[in-house]
């Protein structure tokens, strides 16, 4: 004879059930009603313990904001019911700017796992639908995500940091090619300069080290028991900028408003400075072979990077709303980009945004 009990609901799932029955109910549910129509009450195994059951989910609901109330059920009974106040519980109306659109649309598109894709979709139609309006072309213009996807090893990799477990991969060295197996202690991971990066204590040197995910050529295996080490306190920022080498400087031209993430990080250049940048601006090489025009109108900033690459990249996405005055390289770069996506879309025979005769101003 079999002694298998049905398996105990958890009592997260309980309180969720308890709350979407309390929602819908058309009046209120008696608590007799509540045992045998909520899953997770049934497995109770006397009244006592139901009561004690029912009554530490109520105290827990209101403790976490749900407004539980008693009301009566008429009739010719004292027997008490219970509901969600249901003014109280509903969110207000959302009103969203576009700009704060903009930063939820622009957290949709950095996160691509293909898990949660179908439900943040779900979740930027409903906010549309709701009155909220698209995101301004003009507010978003340059902030697109440029953080590459991060690729089969993340899951893996934040298991075993959970777990502080070892993981094994091999790895392709960037300064000659070369594949390694590397055995690795990881701390944490983090996006920069449009990549991701493991930071982590490489077995192999004995030392701590960065490892871009992209240059991860295997399957990552965790493996060994958890628990097997202690995650030290380290300074993100610090450890990512010694392995990106030193901060540089570019100076740029931007339009007033525009570039907006570039600006969170940017400082205005000296007054002394000043003129000399803005004759530039509007002198034969400002832009693409000729002046911008006005060039009072233009922000002269300074803006600090560590990959040129990057840097160009960034700027690139901004089209006409920014110029790269100095350094040569970045912005040599930075027309390189701009003279390729124009002739893109040429070639397609569309009118590329932000590029042609006035993107190209780099």
């Amino acid at each position: 004879m079999s002694t298998d009990l049905p398996p105990t609901l958890n009592p997260a799932e309980r309180l969720l059930n308890l709350v979407i029955a309390l929602v819908n109910t058309n009046a209120a549910m008696t608590k007799q009603q509540v045992r045998t129509a909520v899953a997770g009450y049934s497995d109770a195994p006397s009244d006592e313990a139901f009561e004690r059951m029912f009554e530490r989910d109520k105290d827990m609901l209101r403790a976490l904001g749900v407004p539980v109330v008693t009301v009566g059920t008429g009739g010719h009974t004292d027997e008490l019911g219970y509901r969600i106040d249901q003014d109280a519980y509903a969110l207000p109306s959302i009103d969203l700017t576009p700009a704060e659109l903009g930063v939820l649309s622009l957290a949709a598109q950095f996160w691509q796992d293909k898990t949660l894709q179908t439900d943040i979709t779900r979740a930027m139609v409903k906010l549309r639908a709701a009155g909220a309006g698209d995101p301004s072309a003009d507010a978003l213009a340059g902030l697109a995500p440029s953080v590459r996807a991060v690729g089969d090893a993340y899951g893996p990799l934040m298991e075993a940091i959970e777990a502080r477990r070892v993981v094994t991969f091999a790895y392709r060295a960037a300064y000659n090619g070369t594949v390694l197996t590397r055995h690795a202690e990881p701390w944490r991971i983090a996006a920069r300069d449009g990549g991701w990066y493991l930071m982590c204590f490489d077995r192999d040197r004995q030392a701590p080290r960065v490892f871009r995910m992209s240059r991860i050529e295997s399957r990552v295996r965790v493996t060994g028991p958890a628990n097997a080490y202690e995650i030290p306190d380290f300074e993100t920022d610090v450890m990512l900028g010694k392995a990106h080498g030193e901060v540089k400087e570019a100076v740029v031209a931007v339009r007033p408003e525009r570039a907006g993430a570039l600006r969170a990080r940017a400082k205005a250049v000296p007054d002394g400075e000043r003129a000399a940048y803005t004759e530039r601006l509007a002198g034969p090489g400002g832009g693409a072979g000729g002046p911008v025009g006005d060039p009072a109108g233009w922000d002269i900033l300074q803006v600090p990077y560590r990959s040129l690459t990057g840097m160009a990249s960034e700027a690139a996405g901004y089209g006409a709303a920014l110029v790269v005055l100095e350094p040569e390289p970045v912005r040599a770069e930075t027309l390189r980009r701009l003279t390729a996506a124009a002739a893109l879309g040429t070639a397609a025979g569309t009118a590329v945004p932000g590029t042609g005769t006035e993107a190209s101003r780099g």
